[in-house]
């Protein structure tokens, strides 16, 4: 069953990235363009697992999920700020606030990679049906760069739910820390997937409205 359902997903991402390139014109779309494409190999690696099979072919494909991850998924923050900027938040205008989220990008990429990536030893897991290859180390929860990059995404997105009246960044945001944080019932490795994608698609749903002339925005 997770084998069509991170099928599905791989396809649900494709269709975002082919959204997102119609609306690249919009600023913020430039940081969401990498992740979503990331997102469309992460789950499509792990659909792939089963039919490629166990050896250093799949280790390898998978071991490139995780770079992705630690390089993509900061550009967040950058989107974060991008959409407070097209909000015409004037603090987010200023130099220091432009600097202060290349730097806080730079840092948490640097986190994932020594904490996450550097040293990282892969076993071959077979879950629900589907098999991938991950850390040898189980840790207790999300990562510290997950957990710092939903906390930029929940905070701006307050700042544009009051700002803009534009409530799904907030809801999108607020969804995948509860999905992330909570164990729900579920007998299926795909339940984070498909909050990660409710999430992207509030991102993408964000900066098409943030695209759409003002006195439209108004109606939404």
């Amino acid at each position: 069953m997770d084998t069509l359902l991170f099928s599905l997903l791989s396809l649900a991402y494709f269709i975002l990235l082919v959204l997102a390139l119609r609306i690249f014109k919009v600023g913020s779309v430039l940081f969401l363009l990498p992740v979503i494409a990331g997102l469309v190999y992460d789950n499509g690696i792990i659909a792939s697992g089963r039919f490629i099979g166990e050896g250093p072919l799949l280790e390898g494909l998978n071991l490139v999920r995780f770079w992705i991850h630690a390089f993509f998924t900061p550009l967040l923050t950058l989107f974060s700020w991008k959409t407070l900027d097209q909000a015409e938040i004037s603090w987010a205008k200023s130099s220091i606030t432009r600097i202060s989220a290349f730097l806080l990008t730079l840092l948490l990429i640097l986190l994932e990679l020594f904490t996450e990536v550097f040293g990282l030893e892969l076993e071959p897991r077979l879950e629900y049906g589907v098999l991938s290859y991950s850390s040898a180390e189980t840790s207790g929860g999300p990562p510290l760069m997950v957990l710092m990059v939903s906390f930029v995404l929940l905070a701006a997105s307050i700042v544009i739910w009051r700002k803009q009246k534009w409530a799904w960044f907030f809801i999108g945001s607020l969804l995948m820390i509860i999905g992330s944080a909570v164990e729900l019932p579920v007998e299926s490795g795909a339940v984070t997937n498909i909050f990660e994608l409710i999430l992207l698609s509030s991102l993408l749903a964000t900066a098409y409205f943030q695209g759409k002339p003002s006195d439209l925005r108004k109606n939404s």
